[in-house]
């Protein structure tokens, strides 16, 4: 028996074995749920498509840019179809140009800003008004993804981090918003991990390097670990929490200078 027996979970964001959305993936499926994933295009469907061979069932797949609000219509409406109700969601989708990344923030252009939100912060709002439709009565739970930066400032983050302050800030409103609906909605804050798209932020190494000196546990997280706490916020254990950002990071974030 595991917590998410029962349950189907929608996972956005799973882009190859580093990525933190497939910690999560393999989380929930080790607590019995049902996932289904989108992905992004045709190339990004190829390379999740031949991941997926290592599971010992494939899920249902589907295309979805998460910038075009229709696509996401689409999305949920063919999950309706073919798979049925849904109790949760997994938003670990980000994105900001490389070189907004880098450099002083005054600089950054809106087009880069633009950008960072949409991918990064605003998308966590359409998925949740045409997931909520099939979680009805289902006491149903959004998870996203953010990090640290949101509150600090982590040299190389810039616009990123900017994002994910949205982010967070997104996650209280809809929090409040689809609360008469019982629908839950929760941040996960991860500490630095080695996925394909950190290794775009300028120092990441010894960001590594520094939390592993100084966090209380004196290591950093790990993908699985991030994956156990996502899954205990989609399961009926954390269904009296909402609106809130839930700390998984090996305790970094409680230091001062």
């Amino acid at each position: 028996m595991g917590i998410m027996d029962g349950k189907t979970v929608a996972i956005f964001g799973v882009a190859n074995k580093r990525s933190i959305a497939w910690g999560i993936t393999n989380a929930l499926l080790e607590q019995g749920a049902r996932v289904v994933l989108n992905y992004q295009n045709e190339r990004m469907g190829e390379a999740v498509a031949k991941l997926v061979e290592e599971l010992p069932e494939k899920p249902w797949m589907a295309p979805c840019d998460v910038t075009d609000e229709s696509q996401i219509e689409a999305f949920f409406g063919k999950l309706k179809d073919e798979v049925g109700p849904i109790d949760g969601v997994v938003h670990s989708v980000a994105f900001a140009k490389r070189e907004e990344l880098g450099g002083e923030f005054h600089n950054t252009s809106w087009d880069g800003y633009a950008l960072a939100q949409h991918v990064s912060a605003y998308s966590l709002i359409p998925l949740a008004k045409h997931a909520a439709p099939l979680m009805e009565g289902r006491n149903g739970s959004i998870v996203c993804l953010s990090y640290y930066g949101a509150e600090k400032v982590i040299q190389g983050y810039n616009v990123m981090g900017v994002a994910k302050a949205a982010l967070e800030a997104n996650t209280r409103y809809l929090a409040a918003s689809l609360g008469e609906q019982q629908i839950r909605v929760n941040a996960v804050s991860a500490g630095p991990i080695k996925t394909v798209s950190a290794m775009g932020v300028s120092g990441f190494g010894d960001i590594l390097g520094e939390v592993e000196k100084r966090a209380p546990l004196r290591r950093n997280v790990t993908q699985e670990e991030v994956g156990k706490a996502s899954t205990f916020l989609l399961s009926d254990l954390a269904s009296g929490v909402t609106g809130q950002t839930l700390y998984v990071d090996c305790g970094i974030s409680i230091l001062g200078l």
